[in-house]
């Protein structure tokens, strides 16, 4: 079978695949053996490029592209692998902010089904998508690479490179079922991605976790830095507390680079990156406004660190009343989630369109056992039109739950 079409790729890459986004855990690979398989058959891609590591709970994706972003503005060329994609499958994997062309995709996927690698290792779509990058930024050859780990760290398919620089932005709870439930496991499954002699950095001390890096850092003999402890990291008063956070480790981040003579990148330098990432970088999803008059605004946060963050950062925003539009996933538990939701706000509950999808009256009824009230809508859009027609203009209209709610608005 040949594909030729890049239409008839993703839908074979979404049919044939294990894939977290639609079907959970289930999908997930309990070891690296078939991503060390998938890039033994491509000649082992991953072993060559300047690679940097993201980790952590909230904040990895943000992160990246600040790195990304403020590295091209000292004129590297920059590939970034993150994950999951909104709304085009390619978003994946980009340099300078370009997605991979679709010609790459298919000609990939038909390389490993020609060559039997798809029946023989039988691949996730997450370990496909990984060695698709190793092997379109082979074939590129940018400057820097950047490598979003997609869950957890030391059994992530990301976790067979040998970085530059290890980061591992916050420990939150989020994917427990796979992670384990307390802040300490979670973190050691994130500090998996510290290695052997090679630095990593610390987004947030968080006083309860702060061992689990330091164990594992002493075991690796790799120096452990936190971004509060390193020179350069100011940013703005006015910033909210999730951006000035990941900023900060963006900032701490580019400082270690230099320290490590990897670049040279002037003050002026990262402050024009951070202004610039979503023209750089193709940053989408983080706090986006979509409209104004009323304020539309979309944001991808969908645990208990990330709620926390976003409406931290709207008690700074100026509105009359808020509306919401939520949709999240069913297998994750709710109750710290929801706690943290604005009773006063005003609710229009929906469904992603994906398997995973917690059903919309099902969100409703344990949404009102914390005092959160609202209707029910058949799509994230309509529930999107229906707070169109409610909202005045002062009003703010807040979209969040998931990132699959987010990538049907955008």
């Amino acid at each position: 079978m040949t594909l030729k079409k890049y239409s008839d790729t993703i839908e074979y890459l979404y049919k044939q695949l294990p894939m977290h986004q639609r079907i959970g855990p289930k999908a997930i690979k309990k070891d690296l053996k078939n991503i060390k398989s998938l890039l033994k058959a491509l000649d082992n891609p991953h072993l060559k490029g300047h690679f940097i590591h993201v980790g952590g709970t909230n904040g990895k994706g943000s992160v990246s592209h600040y790195i990304a972003s403020i590295l091209q503005e000292q004129g590297y060329r920059v590939g970034m692998y993150t994950s999951p994609h909104y709304k085009d499958y390619r978003e994946r994997i980009k340099i300078n902010g370009a997605l991979i062309p679709k010609r790459k995709v298919v000609s990939f996927v038909n390389i490993l089904i020609e060559k039997g690698i798809i029946d023989t290792i039988k691949p996730s779509f997450f370990e496909l998508s990984v060695a698709m990058a190793f092997w379109y930024f082979n074939q590129q050859k940018p400057d820097f690479i950047i490598m979003e780990v997609g869950l957890g760290g030391r059994l992530d398919s990301t976790n067979v490179i040998k970085p530059l620089l290890s980061v591992i932005t916050n420990i939150s709870l989020d994917h427990q079922a796979t992670l384990g439930n307390t802040h300490r496991q979670i973190a050691s499954e994130k500090a998996g991605i510290i290695k052997k002699g090679i630095p990593a950095l610390i987004g947030e001390y968080q006083e309860d976790v702060a061992k689990v890096f330091s164990k594992k850092a002493t075991k690796e003999n790799s120096d452990l830095f936190y971004a509060k402890d390193l020179g350069n990291v100011k940013v703005s008063r006015n910033e909210d507390p999730f951006t000035k956070r990941n900023k900060c480790t963006a900032m701490a981040a580019i400082e270690l680079l230099n320290r490590k003579n990897h670049v040279k990148i002037t003050t002026a330098t990262i402050q024009s990156g951070l202004r610039n990432v979503a023209k750089n970088t193709y940053f989408i999803g983080r706090f986006q406004a979509l409209d104004k008059d009323p304020l539309i605004v979309a944001d991808s946060a969908h645990n208990e660190g990330g709620i926390s963050l976003l409406f931290d950062y709207i008690e700074k925003v100026k509105f009359n009343k808020l509306h919401i539009i939520l949709a999240m996933v069913g297998d994750k538990p709710l109750d710290k989630v929801l706690a943290l939701f604005p009773k006063s706000a005003k609710y229009y509950f929906s469904s992603a369109d994906i398997p995973r999808a917690m059903p919309k009256q099902r969100l409703q009824n344990v949404s009102a056992s914390y005092d959160l009230s609202g209707k029910t809508y058949m799509t994230v859009r309509k529930a999107l039109s229906a707070a169109k027609q409610s909202a005045q203009k002062n009003d703010l209209i807040l979209v969040t739950g998931s990132v699959y709610t987010v990538a049907e608005v955008i």
